[in-house]
């Protein structure tokens, strides 16, 4: 319960319309207006748990003033503040803006000091509005000697109302203050008792009147009532103890009264009604219902004779002939109908109304027969349009040839389904695009990647809350026909779990001889998915289960050239790049010269992302200097003048406008011409490296790494194509232990086992023993590491170059800087063929290896590599361990003559 306070000589003040707060009373608002948002910040927010607030009584214009004092609105003080003076009655008030028309406030001259038990802040979305919700309990009636503002909320110099504790020790003793404590008392005991009958309530009730002075618990008690405002400003304006109980008493009283003639009125009409009176109303309902029947189908008729028909029924009548042009199998024709039927039955409060509606709106949605019209198939402007969008990807562009050539000799061939698998940005999403471009069918994309509900494929059953159909599904009904060219993205990147696998759903979905009668389980009923063309992307085909990888037709997009590189961001990334930055080749040229740098130095990647982005920051860089040029931007003939009473009156004081209005019609390039610079900014390699930093790769890299012993090159094969590998191996005294380093897999480990064993046996053969027959292999600690340890690794293709690494780490012989190496191998020597040929040729390429050690049996993937590349580098072929080692060391094999194999 508030306690007595001491209060400051100026409150704040919240105004309350037609409304009292008294003290003891706890009430909870919430403050969205400017005004009140501001005070409560400032005076209750900042302040924590001392701060205190004024609540003051205002009233409305149009309400007469016959109670107590009110304040009218003045002039401005010496302080700067606004300051209102009092006036017993006046009715001038405060102005607000408004239509010509002035609003009249009568504020209260007493009030109640206030303090927030609880404050919470919130934002309203989206115009970030800033609210309150405050909590407020009434504390002590306080008398307003002056009222001014202070920002955008007022302010009042106050003088309490509350008596001190000497004079209300003489109260106390006063015979009258005693005799009226007693009879509030005893009403308000009366009232608890009629009430805890009533509504089971009271016994906080009765602790209140053991423990609160009666002064406070008189305040309380009326402001749990529901009466005027006339008489809350009464007892607002009640300081008179001996008044405020008096008046107290009565509300108290009244209160009383009308709850037991209430009760007597119940009674009563309980009493007199009888079984015939119950008919006779029952039936009087009926006749009304009957009537109400009647209304509402007049109204019915009405709404058709406007158009106006937005009832439930009308939209059932709407989405059944929707259903009906929908096309749909005659199957599945009889299953809506039965839907639509359940559906007619029920009403729109019925739980399952909602949701078979929803799958009745589907179901109109789904394109049954829609398909888009395909172009005439004409092979030659597909062709060019594969060459305009794409450069190289000779073998590719044929197989898609091939496909469009037997779709134009039979339409309605059922062909395979494409899988591109290639590292990222090599055009595997464009090229299906492309498809869709050369067919005249509408296009989509569904990203597979991350996927691992079934139900993502599959879609919910209809019993789960919040389901829905399958992406597929979803997919066609986005795209409104039932033939478009659907990509399948990343289709190597599912997953599985408890949910379910999605690529088993996928089995169904890809496969010819079912898709026909696709299955979504929150359709329930068969969906033709036949007409869909499917392309699916991936980056490597190991993830993919087998059975799915046996629906495709696997089609490789390895990686491009250096040579292609270069003609692909001079054809294509480099028009793009100036186009998104809202330049032209008039402002910024880069020469071929500078884009081989970018490509040699800074990205050696299989696709042309990273390039991409190397040659956007120089864009970026080019549109800098663009835009600070000195030159006076002209305003385009079609910029319209700004007319506004705010941007006048700046204009008229001097100000300057920042801004400047550009039509719509205006592009980018219209943009750009207003700058105007002498020459074009050309890139040459000092502006390279000011802008993209210093080189990130350089050819002499291989040689610094292998001018010790020890070291060797690799080729592997990774998700985002080939790249080249070093081993390095070291050596310490010890008992001829193996130790492996870099995140290798178990395979890679093995083959490094096998390695060591074949040069431990072949340690005579290969003079590693020395004239004293100290054997250099036994007694040895071996320690191999494949650096960028960050990096997991495995796969058997690193056997022959580990072996080369032992060789040259016991001979101290070093290997040739030039050449790189790849195959697995046995325990005999036998070196056997390895995956992944082009990809690790077109890798030793772009880090200038000029010499490639393959196995022999890979001489077939030759074919598949550019000759462009294949001039550049030797391809060196091995059947035996000891060709490897004759070519990869410097001078040949030295101990090859004393070998005995």
């Amino acid at each position: 319960m508030a306690e007595s306070v001491e209060l400051p000589s100026r409150l704040g003040i919240l105004p309350f319309r037609n409304k009292v707060l008294l003290p003891g009373a706890i009430i909870r608002i919430r403050c969205t207006s400017p005004s009140s948002v501001k005070l409560v910040e400032q005076e209750l927010w900042q302040r924590e748990e001392k701060g205190l607030i004024g609540i003051l009584p205002v009233r409305d214009a149009a309400e007469p003033t016959s109670v107590g004092p009110t304040l009218s609105q003045g002039v401005g003080s010496d302080s700067g503040e606004r300051v209102s003076k009092i006036q017993v009655g006046a009715s001038d008030g405060h102005k607000a803006d408004g239509k010509g028309q002035q609003e009249v406030i009568h504020w209260h001259t007493r009030g109640v000091a206030a303090r927030a038990l609880h404050l919470s802040r919130g934002v309203e979305k989206p115009s970030g509005r800033v609210t309150y919700i405050v909590v407020l309990e009434g504390l002590c009636r306080f008398s307003v000697q002056e009222l001014s503002t202070r920002g955008t909320y007022y302010t009042a110099r106050i003088s309490s109302l509350e008596m001190t504790k000497i004079e209300m020790e003489q109260v106390e003793h006063d015979p009258d203050f005693i005799t009226l404590s007693r009879q509030f008392k005893a009403t308000a005991m009366e009232l608890i008792s009629v009430l805890e009958q009533k509504q089971k309530t009271g016994g906080r009730t009765k602790v209140l009147l053991e423990t609160v002075p009666i002064h406070k618990l008189a305040d309380i008690f009326v402001a749990s009532f529901e009466i005027s405002f006339e008489e809350q400003l009464v007892m607002l304006d009640s300081v008179d103890l001996k008044v405020r109980l008096s008046k107290a008493t009565e509300l108290v009283d009244r209160h009383l009264q009308s709850i037991r003639v209430a009760e007597k009125i119940t009674q009563k009409v309980e009493g007199q009604l009888s079984k015939s009176q119950k008919e006779f109303l029952l039936r009087q309902q009926v006749s009304i219902l009957a009537s109400t029947m009647v209304i509402w189908g007049r109204m019915r008729a009405i709404k058709e004779e406007l158009g106006d028909n937005d009832d439930d029924e009308d939209d059932l009548v709407a989405l059944e002939r929707k259903m009906q042009s929908a096309g749909m199998p005659s199957n599945i024709w009889k299953h809506v109908q039965r839907e639509l039927r359940r559906l007619k039955k029920m009403q729109p409060q019925q739980p399952g109304y909602n949701s078979s509606r929803a799958y009745l709106e589907i179901l109109a949605d789904l394109p049954w027969q829609k398909a888009s019209e395909e172009l005439e198939l004409d092979l030659k402007s597909a062709k060019e349009r594969l060459d305009s969008d794409h450069y190289g990807l000779v073998r590719v562009k044929q197989r898609i040839i091939e496909y469009l050539a037997v779709r134009k000799l039979k339409p309605d061939a059922r062909g395979p389904v494409l899988c591109f698998v290639g590292p990222p940005g090599v055009g595997k999403t464009s090229l299906a695009s492309s498809i869709a471009a050369a067919l005249g069918r509408k296009f989509i994309r569904i990203s597979l990647g991350g996927v691992k509900d079934e139900a993502d494929i599959r879609g919910h059953r209809r019993t789960y809350i919040g389901s829905m159909p399958g992406r597929l599904i979803d997919g066609l009904k986005k795209v409104g026909v039932c033939n478009p060219v659907m990509l399948l993205d990343e289709i190597d990147k599912t997953g599985s779990d408890v949910r379910g696998d999605p690529a088993s759903a996928l089995l169904e979905v890809l496969d010819p001889e079912q898709n026909k009668a696709f299955n979504d389980h929150y359709l329930n009923v068969p969906f033709d998915l036949s007409n869909v063309i499917f392309v699916a992307t991936a980056n490597r085909v190991q993830p993919i289960p087998p059975p799915l990888l046996d629906r495709m037709e696997v089609i490789e997009l390895p990686g491009y050239t250096h040579e292609e590189k270069l003609r692909i961001a001079m054809r294509h990334l480099i028009p793009r790049v100036l186009d998104q930055h809202g330049l032209s080749s008039e402002f910024l040229q880069i020469p071929e010269a500078t884009v081989k740098l970018v490509i040699q130095r800074y990205t050696r990647e299989a696709g042309v992302r990273n390039l991409e982005r190397k040659l956007a920051a120089l864009a970026r860089a080019a549109a800098v200097n663009v835009a600070e040029q000195e030159e006076a931007v002209p305003l385009s003939k079609d910029v319209h003048r700004l007319s506004s009473p705010l941007l006048d009156n700046r204009l008229a004081d001097g100000a300057e406008v920042e801004m400047e209005v550009i039509p719509m019609g205006v592009n980018n390039h219209e943009i750009s011409n207003t700058f105007r610079i002498a020459s074009p900014l050309v890139v040459d390699e000092a502006m390279l490296e000011k802008v993209l930093g210093p080189p990130r790769f350089d050819d002499k890299e291989a040689a610094e790494r292998v001018a010790t012993p020890g070291v060797s090159v690799g080729l592997v094969w990774t998700t985002f194509g080939g790249e080249v590998q070093f081993v390095e191996a070291s050596r310490m005294v010890g008992k001829g232990e193996l130790h492996l380093t870099g995140q290798l897999g178990d395979v890679i480990k093995e083959s490094a086992q096998i390695a060591l064993t074949w040069v431990r046996s072949r340690a005579t053969d290969l003079l590693l023993v020395t004239a004293d027959d100290i054997n250099l292999v036994e007694g040895q600690d071996i320690h191999i590491h494949f650096p960028a340890g960050a990096v997991p690794k495995d796969g058997p293709s690193a056997g022959v170059t580990l072996v080369t690494a032992l060789v040259s780490l016991f001979s101290q012989k070093r290997v040739r800087a030039d050449t790189a190496m790849t195959g697995e191998m046995t325990l005999r020597g036998l070196v056997l063929p390895v995956g992944g040929i082009k990809d690790k040729i077109l890798a030793a390429h772009r880090s200038g290896i000029k010499r490639v050690i393959l196995p022999e049996r890979n001489l077939k993937d030759l074919a598949e590599v550019p000759a462009a590349v294949l001039a550049n580098l030797e391809i060196l072929l091995a059947k035996r361990m000891e060709d490897v080692l004759e070519q990869a060391f410097e001078g040949g094999c030295p101990w090859r003559q004393h070998s005995k194999l």
